[in-house]
């Protein structure tokens, strides 16, 4: 398919007119001092209900609901006391290609997408025999009786070669961690505020999986997330805070997944390079018109892939585009504004919306990108190359 076959009819034909959240330094306080304030079904109802607030809107007035796979959909929308015309359960970035979807067929005109989520304090384990429940459909437990039980030891893998492959060094790596915790002392939600890390500091500490390092691993926090997307002219109408979704992007690579083989021979490669193609056709404009880059960051390297696969760099040169543009404050392309899942919370994709919208908002102070007009988010989990465009 090529650029000027695209369609892009889902284009601009819906908005974002509601963001919550709860206080992810407080829960995290309280889960550290042994307390329980929510279990996964509190803290996404806390967040709607933040949400439904910033969009001045009532409860009845959603006729969609997406939930996160870390809820029950029937169950969630029992607490919420919702009915919807619409909905399903989806991860971050596909509820937000699923909310837009859903409008445009004329199933829903308000959409509600909600997430919450009590890892810490229920003590999932990502990692060793029992992680995630031992589910098969992860890609790495097929791999566990050879040790790679964690998503960690997977992407250590992943970008071992990497480095070998374009002579990387574990200072280029720690350019990403540092850029981050830059913009996490800037932000009042993150959980990393206040707490500087430098790149002596970076390479002081011991791999937890080489060549990465616990400033390279996201963080484990209880929290929830919501966002409220409507109809575009309804939301024009209803709204001077909405932002548009100016363009979607997705492509997936399942050939040889079990055997980890589309990560480790071509990094997701071929895939980011086709959802970059639609994404970027669907909003009519390029990598050099967007503003600030937001990229699904479990761990340091998807910065890596994200600058290469979408176009910012050519392959093999995404340290030395760090080094060059900087990604962190002061920096020519702001990468994960809001500390990402590093340094400000691990929401899984779900607070990199949130960021998005803020920023085309504007008014953050000292980390508001300067006349911020288009964000881009982009996740790469699991092969899944999948892209947002929002913008004013």
């Amino acid at each position: 398919m090529t650029t000027a076959t695209l369609d892009t009819s889902t284009a601009r034909i819906s908005a974002v007119v509601g963001i919550g959240h709860t206080d992810w330094v407080e829960d995290y306080r309280r889960v550290r001092n042994g307390e329980k304030p929510h279990d996964s079904y509190g803290y996404a109802a806390a967040a709607f209900r933040r949400a439904l607030e910033d969009a001045g809107l009532e409860r009845d007035d959603v006729d969609g609901l997406i939930v996160g796979p870390t809820t029950a959909y029937e169950r969630m929308g029992e607490i919420l006391n919702i009915d919807p015309r619409w909905g399903g359960q989806a991860d971050a970035v596909q509820a937000v290609f699923q909310a837009v979807m859903a409008i445009k067929s004329g199933m829903a005109e308000v959409v509600a997408l909600v997430y919450g989520n009590d890892q810490r304090s229920a003590a999932v384990q990502y990692g060793g025999p029992e992680a995630m429940g031992g589910g098969a459909f992860l890609s790495y437990v097929y791999h566990s009786p050879w040790g790679l039980t964690s998503q960690g030891a997977l992407y250590a893998l992943m970008f071992q070669r990497y480095k070998e492959l374009h002579g990387i060094t574990d200072r280029d790596l720690g350019q990403v961690a540092v850029g981050q915790r830059q913009w996490a002392n800037l932000n009042p939600n993150a959980i990393m505020r206040g707490k500087t890390l430098s790149l002596d500091e970076y390479l002081a500490v011991k791999y937890i999986a080489e060549p990465l390092r616990m400033n390279d691993y996201c963080l484990i926090n209880d929290g929830g997330v919501a966002l409220i997307i409507m109809e575009a002219g309804r939301a024009r109408r209803a709204s001077d805070k909405a932002v548009m979704i100016q363009g979607l992007g997705r492509s997936d690579l399942n050939h040889h997944a079990t055997s980890l083989g589309p990560r480790l021979m071509d990094f997701y490669l071929p895939a980011q390079r086709r959802a970059a193609e639609q994404v970027y056709a669907q909003a009519g404009i390029g990598p050099d018109e967007i503003d600030a880059l937001l990229v699904y960051d479990s761990f340091s390297p998807h910065i890596f892939f994200a600058l290469e696969g979408f176009g910012y760099c050519a392959p093999g040169e995404a340290a030395r585009f760090i080094a060059d543009n900087g990604i962190g404050v002061g920096g020519a392309l702001p990468v994960n504004t809001h500390g990402g899942h590093l340094s400000e919370s691990y929401m899984q994709g779900w607070s990199h919306q949130v960021e998005a919208v803020r920023q085309v908002r504007g008014g953050l102070g000292e980390r508001q990108v300067p006349n911020c007009r288009a964000v881009q988010y982009v996740s790469d989990v699991a092969g899944k190359a999948m892209s947002i465009i929002y913008g004013r």
